[in-house]
């Protein structure tokens, strides 16, 4: 009896928690409850940015700036669209972060971190709109909550996982790794951890899609994504790891698939220019 209705409760929790990405209407499964998902997330960049060397000045201005024009395109999207509630409890925050490191992340609720090693290979405001525009992408699609989710099933919690969550968000130190994991941060030196939980091609193509209409619905021409990683496929030449081993598409798949989309982004990069 009790494993039928915790079937039942499993099957109800599969049903009632299919979402739909913006954009590509894509299904997803989104387990964790977004207050929940919010306030961990909150609390671990805070973490983040306690342990970091945080720039204050200097490039983290362009940082601000370009996150901001990002954050006033997807407001402007989603609520063109009736879809202002994935927005609901988000408080943005853009911060360039001192590191070696190429990359960036997006927690959800809008927690944008940038490294400075990034800088040299999007070189302008439009490569850096390409970085920023897919980091935030994860965030509107709740490809976070979604990893999360995922993890919960692989690991036999569909059942249990609000409630472990829920009760564990504060003090599991499984449960903050866990997204930090889902948001593809590299996490603080006690963790040693990376990106134990890998992004989905599938996932990364699709925020390439929504970051590259972002972009050029803030004003950036959406060209400077296909020349961006046309600069991190010649700076990673013989050190790529082939496609169908990576948790990231190819540099050669990620720019065809851009130059595919190019002309549905140009169209919005041309009526922000004439809305400007």
């Amino acid at each position: 009896m009790r494993n039928t209705l915790l079937g039942m409760m499993a099957l109800v929790a599969l049903v009632t928690a299919c979402a739909r990405v913006p954009l590509t209407n894509r299904r997803q499964l989104l387990l964790v409850p977004n207050d929940q998902i919010l306030a961990l997330s909150s609390q671990q960049y805070k973490q983040f940015l306690d342990t970091s060397q945080v720039v204050r000045s200097g490039d983290a201005e362009m940082v601000r700036r370009v996150g901001t024009r990002i954050r006033q395109a997807v407001e402007q999207y989603l609520n063109a669209n009736n879809l202002g509630s994935r927005l609901e409890g988000f408080n943005w925050e853009y911060n360039l972060v001192q590191s070696p490191q190429v990359n960036a992340w997006c927690m959800p609720g809008g927690k944008i971190v940038v490294y400075s090693g990034i800088l040299p290979y999007t070189q302008n405001e439009a490569g850096l709109a390409t970085v920023m525009g897919h980091e935030v992408s994860h965030a509107i699609a709740e490809h976070g909550n979604e990893r999360m989710s995922e993890s919960l099933v692989a690991n036999g919690l569909l059942q249990v996982g609000q409630a472990y969550l829920g009760s564990q968000a504060q003090q599991s130190t499984t449960t903050r790794a866990l997204l930090m994991q889902a948001v593809g941060a590299t996490l603080p030196a006690a963790y040693q951890v990376g990106r134990a939980l890998p992004h989905s091609r599938s996932q990364e193509s699709e925020a390439d899609h929504l970051g590259l209409i972002f972009m050029a619905m803030a004003g950036y021409n959406p060209q400077e994504a296909v020349d961006f990683w046309s600069r991190m496929a010649k700076a990673s030449a013989g050190k790529s790891t082939p496609e169908f081993l990576s948790d990231h598409p190819s540099d050669a798949r990620r720019i065809s698939d851009l130059q595919k989309l190019l002309p549905e982004a140009t169209k919005y990069y041309n009526n922000s220019r004439r809305n400007s």
